[in-house]
This record gives structure tokens, sequence and C-alpha cells, in this order.
């Protein structure tokens, strides 16, 4: 039975204004369509043209996102005299009329981002200027010129964060930002900004500016005392130069990644730098040539001519002392260029450093050495180079106590420096991967051990990646005394020729073992004993049916593609093995289409994810078809197949039973005479008459 209409409006008039004395509703749905929790107003993506005037008067924020408001007139926000936060994102405003923000000078955060405002920018600017305690505007994406943004921002001195991104800003210089004099965060990202002169100059406060994504060259004279995070990334910058200053820059972040630049930049001489990232450039040092040659004794002169002074300036070209104070760094990333060696002593001004990143760089030779003390680094990262020959100092002092993250994978390395892991006394991590080493205890050859990597008692080590390392009848006991959790032998093709004892050593802790590419084939692998295996790959191997061990393990994921399977156990979604599975890969097997009753039932079981499942396909005579979902035809033929074969087998087996039974008759007619008169004489008694 459906309320009275009278009955329904004095709900909503109680969920609007609270249901008893000094009890306010916590949600309400407004006349308009909005939502209402506590002094928020909701009223995001409801094809609104206008901002709604019969709305609560004390609401503090007002989301009107992804509307089609055209215009802010004069009216709109007078109702609404508490306003601090507006936000007018993705709409289609075109024009905010002068007077528009009269009865909102409260109002703290104002977002007009992704609209039309160059239209009407000047008349904009009149509405802007009507907010005294405007602390942060957001005008991103729409479509404002330099100009423009001068003209918007001349009278918004109580400005403290500003977004002008995603617009065709193309060059600042001093009279954009001119009365900005408490602005703290500046985002000018995904511009087509080539040139800043002088622009931030007056910006005292400033101390967060995001220039990413532009089309920046260099940097020179870089003089922003107070800035503590500077963001340059992804611009084609060739040079960063820093001013020559004693100064103290409390500069902390500096990310310069994805640019071109060609040298290691010229950072403030003090500064309270922790994070560097150079991530992405082409840069390298060139004191030493690869063939051994120095240049650093070479020289250039410069003639500096100012007005009738002439100065011959002579420096080292390639000097490579860095000059920076640069004891507070803690992360250093230096990947993705052309570094071929590091100058000596250039690590020993990192005495904090905590991560460096090396990888994808053309390093042939690292040095670990007392004058680069790397006390506190935890995690180095050396993969993808051409690494021949890792270094160590056999000092007093041992190298890299702290360590926790080791990548060395992708290298060319044969051999470790001996007891390279004796004092990391912390590590959980190694990455050893496509490298070509052994692990110890390997067998002597005539008399003298080879060369390998010893492991063995690190009992912080939990994670570890021998892909592709070219592993052969490990034998011994190579993780003796650790506790590995992951371990991964990928690409081995002959890890797993021997007997696999060597492994056995963690099977009280291994959770996430990876067999990819191992050449395993036999089924009669015994998984058994690992107990707390959770997660195992085994794909692209050649395995015809799925190893019978595996039915009571515990698995969460199991990997099984690209193998030689027809079809899995009949039983597999009730086994421990299909109750526990979370997430199953099954794709690149050829999979009999007529014999998928184990698919359907794993489609049925509960919380099992198949990410692969469209991929999943069958063979059905010379066809390959989707076990996803199979033609009527494919099924019914299936059926008939199974009814036929059934029928078969009756037919092969009746005339053998016939002939049986013929025989049986025929023999027992012919003995009869014989078994009436045995059983007579043993077991007969005359009777009288």
């Amino acid at each position: 039975m459906e309320a009275p209409l009278p009955v329904i409006s004095l709900l909503l008039v109680l969920l609007a204004v609270g249901w008893g004395d000094g009890v306010s509703a916590a949600w309400a749905v407004s006349p308009g369509g909005c939502e209402r929790v506590q002094s928020t107003a909701d009223c995001r993506r409801k094809w609104l043209s206008s901002i709604p005037g019969n709305l609560q008067g004390d609401i503090e924020e007002l989301l009107l996102d992804d509307n089609t408001i055209r215009v802010l007139s004069r009216a709109s926000l007078l109702s609404y005299h508490q306003l601090k936060h507006l936000s007018l994102t993705k709409n289609r405003m075109e024009l905010t009329e002068p007077g528009a923000f009269l009865g909102s000078h409260g109002l703290h955060a104002l977002s007009l981002a992704d609209n039309l405002l160059f239209t009407n920018y000047s008349l904009t600017a009149v509405a802007l200027s009507a907010l005294p305690a405007l602390r942060k505007l957001d005008l991103a994406g729409n479509q404002l010129t330099e100009d423009m943004a001068s003209v918007l921002l001349s009278n918004l001195s109580s400005l403290e964060s500003l977004s002008m991104a995603r617009n065709v800003i193309m060059r600042l210089d001093s009279s954009v930002f001119t009365n900005l004099t408490q602005l703290l965060e500046l985002n000018l990202e995904r511009n087509y900004i080539f040139e800043i002169d002088q622009a931030f100059e007056g910006l005292q406060r400033l101390q967060r500016l995001n220039i990413a994504y532009n089309y920046m060259t260099c940097i020179v004279d870089f003089n922003l005392t107070q800035l503590r995070v500077l963001n340059v990334s992804y611009n084609i910058i060739e040079w960063f130069l820093a001013l020559e200053s004693d100064d103290l820059f409390e500069l902390e972040v500096l990310d310069l990644s994805h640019n071109q630049l060609l040298f290691f930049p010229v950072l403030p001489r003090q500064s309270k730098l922790h994070s560097l990232l150079l991530k992405d450039n082409e840069m390298s040092f060139y004191q030493l040539l690869p063939d051994g040659t120095s240049l650093e004794n070479v020289t250039v002169q410069f003639l500096l001519i100012d007005g009738n002074s002439t100065n011959i300036t002579t420096v080292k070209l390639w000097d490579e002392v860095c000059y920076s104070n640069l004891s507070s760094l803690r992360l250093l990333d230096m990947s993705q260029n052309q570094f071929w060696y590091l100058p000596e002593g250039f690590l020993a001004k990192m005495p904090a450093l905590t991560h460096l990143k090396l990888n994808q760089n053309c390093l042939e030779t690292f040095h670990l050495s007392e004058r680069d003390p790397l006390a506190r680094l935890t995690d180095l990262d050396l993969s993808q180079n051409l690494l021949t020959e890792l270094w160590e100092d056999t000092g007093a002092r041992p190298a890299l106590p702290s360590l926790q993250l080791f990548n060395l994978s992708t290298n060319m390395l044969q051999a470790l420096p001996a007891g390279i892991f004796t004092h990391t006394k912390q590590i959980t991590t190694v990455d050893l991967s496509y490298n070509r080493l052994d692990l110890c205890p390997q067998p002597a050859v005539l008399g003298r051990s080879a060369p390998c990597v010893d492991i063995r008692g690190l009992a912080t080590l939990t994670r570890l990646s021998l892909a592709g390392c070219g592993l052969r009848d490990l034998g011994g006991h190579p993780f003796r005394g650790t506790a590995l959790t992951h371990l991964d032998l990928s690409d081995n093709r002959e890890v797993l020729s021997g007997d696999l004892g060597w492994l056995r050593d963690l099977a009280a802790t291994l959770q996430v073992l990876s067999l990819h590419n191992t050449n395993l084939s036999s089924t009669s692998v015994d998984f058994s004993a690992f107990q707390s295996l959770v997660g195992l790959d085994l794909s692209g191997n050649t395995l015809t049916a799925l190893p019978a061990s595996l039915g009571a393990l515990k698995l969460h994921s199991l990997d099984l593609r690209d193998n030689c399977l027809t079809a899995l156990p009949a039983d597999v979604a009730w086994r421990p093995l299909g109750r526990s599975l979370q997430e199953l890969y099954l794709s690149r097997n050829p999979y009999n289409c007529c014999t998928l009753g184990w698919w359907e039932a794993l489609q049925r079981v509960e919380r099992l994810r198949v990410p692969d499942r469209r991929e999943v396909t069958c063979n059905y005579d010379s066809q390959r078809l989707s076990a996803w979902v199979l033609p009527e035809p494919v099924l019914r033929d299936c059926r008939w197949r199974t009814a036929n074969m059934a029928l078969l087998y009756l037919v092969l087996a009746l005339p053998t039973c016939l002939t049986l039974l013929v025989a049986f008759t025929v023999v027992f007619l012919m003995l009869k005479p014989k078994l009436l008169k045995m059983v007579k004489r043993r077991c007969g008694v005359s009777s009288p008459y």
C-alpha cells in the first residue's frame, strides 16, 4: 500500500532538519536530487544546468562536478553565506558574472578545472577578485594562455595553492604571478612552457613547484632558496645549473627524471636535499674514456665580454668534483642513463644514502670501496648493466652492513666476491637472475672448487631469484640455514634433472615457488613435503598430467599455462587443492573439448578466479575452440561420442560374454552324468520304500 503524499513530505522534512531536538541528520536527500552529508551537499553528475537555489543555507561544501553548468550568475550563490568549498570541475563554464561571489566572502577553496574559462576570462577575473579569503584555486584544463592567467590572478593575493595545469601557457615572466605573495604550492604541469624569465622571483613563500611535462630545455642559475620540492620531470632539459652561492637552499626533493640531461646536475652547495631523481636521461661521466684515456687536464677558455670589460675564464671541461654538500641525501636514482663508471669518491659524499638505483646503465664494474662508506644503504639496484666484476675491499670495515635488497639481475657476472654476504645481517631480498652463477657447495674440479655464491646461513633472507642462471644438478644443501619464502628457479632447463633433495631444506618455510620453463615433464615430482606452499608456477613445461602430489596442497595460486595438458583430474574441484585455490591460470594447453567436466566443476567453485579464462581453448577434431562457450553442435557431438563409446564397449563385451556362457553350458552338459554320479556317491543315502 502506498503512503499518502503528505506523509512522504513530512518524512523528507524530518530527514532534512533532524528527528528530535538538537539532533541533525547525517544524510538527507535535497529537493534537487543532491545528497546532503553533514555540511556537504553532493550534486555531482545530476545533469544540472544551474546551481540549485533550494539547498539549505548552512552548507559549507558544495560539489557540482560533472554537470552542464555554463554560467555562474550573480544570484547563484546568494543563499549560501557559509560556503567554504565550491567545486565546479568538468562543467561547461564559460562565464562567471562579476558579483557571483559577493555573498561568499568566506570561500577558501574553489575548483573550476576542465571548463571553458578562456572565453570570458576577464569577467571571471573580476568575479574572483571578490574572494579575499580564497586560499586554493584550481584552473586546470581551461585553455588559458599566460596573458589570461596574469589577468585572472591579478587580485588573488591570499592564494596559497594554485593549479594551472593542462593549459596552453608557453612563456612565463615576472608579470604572471606578481601579487601571489602568499603562494606555497604551484602546479604548471602539462603546458607548453619553453621559457621562464624570473617568473618566481617574487614568490618568497613558494615551497612546492611542479613544471613536469613541458618543453624546458635548460635551467640555469637556479636560485629559489625557499623551494622544498621541485618537479621538472618529462621536459627536454639538457643542463641544470644552480646558482653558485653559499646560501642554504631549503630544497629537499629534486625530480629531473625523463629529460635529456648530459651531465650530472650542478646542485646548490648547501641544501637539505634528501631525494634526487635522475632516471631516464643521457648522463655519463666523461673524465675517463672507455679506452682508458683521461681528460682530467683538458681545459677550455671562455671569453666574457660585458661592455668595455673583457674577462677570460679557464675551467676544466670534465671536472667531476662534486662541490655540493650531499650529506643528507637518502635516495639517488640514476637508472636508465649511460654511466659506465662512477668517479672515485663519488658516493663518499653521501653517507646517509639508503636507496641507490643504478639499473639500466652501462656499468662494467662496481667497486665496493672503503672510500665510499655505504653503511646505511638498504636498497642497491645494479640490474641490467654490463657487469662482469664486482669488487670489494678486504678492509676492516664491512661492506653494506645494512643492505636489505640487492638486485644484480641481467648482468654478465660469473662470480661474486667471497663472503660478500658475510656481514649483511639484515638482507631479505637478493636477485641474481640471468647471470652465470652457481650456488655453493660445488664439487671440486682438479682439486680446486669452482666459483660459487654462498648463501648458506643467511637467516634473514626470504626472497631469492635465480632465474636463468644455468643451474644444474644442485647437490649438497645450498639453502641450509635460510628461511626462504619466495624462490624463483625459472628458465633453468636442467635444474630438476637430478635428485630434488637439495630443495627439502625449504619445505617448512617456502611459500612461493616458480619452476617456469624448467623442462619439467614428469608427473611423479613429489611436492607433498611443501605444505606451506601457497603459490606455484609450473608454466612453460611439458606436463601431460597434473602431478598427483599437488592434490593435497592448499595452494592459493597455480599457473599451468603452456604445458601439454589434455585434462585435469575430474575430482580436482573437490580436493583440498580445488577448495583452497583463489587464482588459476590454464591457457595454452591442448585440452580435449569432450572431456571438460573438470572445467565446468572449477567454474562453480566460489572465490576461484581464472584471469585467462577467455583464453582457455580446447581441441575438437582439427579445430581449436574457446572452452569458455562451446557451440551447441560440438556439445551434442561430444555427448553422442560419449554414448557411442559406451555402446561400443557393450558391443565388444557382449560376444565375449555369450561365448563364455555357451562354453560353460557345453562343458556343463558334457560333465553332467559324471557330476551327478559323484554327488550321489558322496552325498547320496538309500531310502527304503
